[in-house]
């Protein structure tokens, strides 16, 4: 019994050992969730700053070909804000329209640039 009664003092010591182990599994989970959470933001964010340019630039080209009357810049930022996100770079030269957008998600800019014009244009 001398045996027996050494393993119980033993383990005596470690009562409530689970419940802290416990506790830091779920704080380790919560925090893996957190940070899974804000990749998915941030990739979402860089996801809509690049449908944005792609509309953008495509109907700045619409408007640098003559389909459309106005102005291609003009136009890339309104069509840009209707997508929610902001123009911070258009040039156009000739019919090739290039715009840069932005999207700020958790203080941070997501940025896509999309060029568009008519077939075979350089």
């Amino acid at each position: 019994m001398t045996a027996h009664g050494s393993w119980r003092r033993a383990l005596a010591g470690q009562r409530g050992s689970g419940s802290v182990l416990a506790v830091a599994v779920i704080g380790a989970t919560v925090s893996l969730a957190a940070g899974m959470l804000a990749v998915g933001g941030a990739v979402a964010a860089q996801r809509r700053a690049s449908a944005a340019a792609d509309l953008s630039a495509l109907a700045a080209a619409d408007v640098a070909v003559g389909r459309v009357a106005g102005d291609p810049c003009q136009t890339a930022a309104d069509v840009s804000a209707a997508n929610g996100a902001a123009v911070t770079g258009c040039s156009a030269d000739g019919v090739v329209v290039t715009v840069t957008t932005s999207v700020d998600y958790l203080g941070l800019p997501a940025t896509a640039s999309a060029r568009a014009g008519p077939r075979g244009s350089p």
